[in-house]
């Protein structure tokens, strides 16, 4: 609990919008996000599973992760829904290692908006030596820490000159109750 605690507070730090909520209200809040956003399609990677998406209205455009998915035709997506191979509490970052519930790097590099699902506690660990006996160096590895950021030689902030400009993570675990489901 320390552990996710600490995780949500660095990820908050860096600019990410956290949200918390158990596993049967997942849907319902990835279908909120997606509508506070505006957003008319999302891109999804191929083994996300189905029933994160099935409170998202079928208006939603599903954009699969293909071989064929240029840059240009993800420029127009609104939104990128991902899972995540692990996420280090101590650093508040997001790794994704292109597992198939995560996709191709391209796709959480040009949507504008990406939503990241955390399992809770299974993906969350304390150090960055501890998330990195969790992956294997073979694969392409995206370390995240909050939404894409740089500065100009005046140190002023400018978002989303590569990746997304919001990057929103959703901490979910097992049914734990009407006090946690759909907390943000």
């Amino acid at each position: 609990s320390e552990t996710v605690d600490l995780l949500a507070e660095h990820l908050a730090d860096y600019r990410a919008i956290v949200h918390r909520t158990d596993a049967p209200a997942l849907p319902a809040l990835i279908a909120r996000l997606l509508a506070d956003r505006g957003a008319t399609s999302v891109a999804l990677p191929p083994g996300l599973p189905d029933s994160w998406l099935s409170a998202v209205p079928d208006a939603v455009r599903r954009v699969p992760d293909t071989e064929g998915l240029t840059p240009h035709d993800l420029d127009a997506v609104s939104s990128v829904v991902t899972a995540c191979a692990v996420a280090i509490a101590e650093t508040g970052t997001v790794v994704l290692d292109a597992a198939p519930d995560q996709g191709r790097r391209r796709i959480t590099l040009v949507p504008d908006h990406h939503i990241c699902v955390i399992r809770v506690p299974d993906q969350v660990v304390d150090s960055v030596p501890e998330g990195l006996e969790r992956l294997d160096p073979a694969r392409p590895l995206t370390w995240i820490s909050g939404p894409s950021a740089t500065s100009d030689i005046e140190l002023d902030r400018v978002e989303g000159v590569h990746g997304p400009r919001t990057l929103e993570v959703i901490l979910t675990g097992p049914p734990t109750g009407p006090e946690t489901a759909g907390q943000s």
